[in-house]
C-alpha cells in the first residue's frame, strides 16, 4: 500500500495546520464532520496518507465504541430534562480519546462535551455522572458551590465520585477537577 497514491480527501474533512504543531496529527469528530490537526510543513502526499490514516482511525474507534455519539447526546438531554431542567441543550456530546487525565471536558460557549473513552468500560451510572456534571458547566463554568449543588442533583453523585477517585488512584492517575 505504501505505493499506491493516496485517495482524494473526501469534502467532509476539514483540515487544519498549524506552524506550532511539529510532529503530531491528530482528529476528531466534530458532528458529521471529521477535523484532521496536522503540522503546518507536511506535503499535500503525505496529508492525503494522514488524512487516509486518521479516517481509519475514527472509524475504528467509533466502531469499538459501546455508545454512539449520538445516543450519548440524547442521554444528556434525557439527565438534563431529569436533573437539570435549566441547562442549554449541549450542540454536541462525543467520545475523545485524548483526555488521559480528565473524565470529561465542556466548552459552554459552543456548548460541546467531550467524554473520555476511558469510561466506556465504567458502569452506565458513572458515565451518568459525568454527563450530569459537563451538563452543570453549560450553566455554572467555575467548580465553585453553585456548580457542586447543580452536580448533586444527581442522586449518585458522591457513589460516582467515589468509584472515579478509586479508578485514578488505582492507575496512578493524577486527580484533576472534571
Amino acid at each position: 500500500m505504501a505505493d499506491s497514491p493516496p485517495r482524494p480527501i473526501p469534502p467532509y474533512v476539514d483540515i487544519r495546520r498549524s506552524k506550532r504543531r511539529k510532529r503530531t496529527v491528530s482528529a476528531y469528530r466534530d458532528g458529521e464532520r471529521v477535523v484532521v490537526l496536522m503540522p503546518d510543513r507536511l506535503s499535500a502526499a503525505e496529508e492525503a496518507r494522514w488524512v487516509e490514516t486518521m479516517l481509519a482511525r475514527l472509524d475504528k474507534q467509533r466502531s469499538r465504541s459501546r455508545v454512539s455519539d449520538e445516543k450519548l447526546l440524547a442521554r444528556a438531554h434525557e439527565l438534563a430534562c431529569r436533573h437539570l431542567p435549566e441547562v442549554p441543550e449541549p450542540a454536541s456530546v462525543r467520545w475523545v480519546s485524548n483526555q488521559n487525565r480528565r473524565w470529561g471536558s465542556c466548552t459552554p460557549a459552543d456548548r460541546s462535551i467531550r467524554l473520555s473513552t476511558r469510561l466506556q468500560s465504567m458502569p452506565a451510572w458513572v458515565l451518568d455522572y459525568v454527563l450530569v456534571h459537563e451538563l452543570a458547566h453549560l450553566i455554572e463554568p467555575a467548580h465553585n458551590a453553585a456548580f457542586w449543588a447543580l452536580v448533586h442533583r444527581y442522586p449518585k453523585a458522591e457513589r460516582a465520585e467515589g468509584y472515579l477517585e478509586g479508578v485514578s488512584a488505582a492507575s496512578s492517575l493524577d486527580l484533576e477537577d472534571f
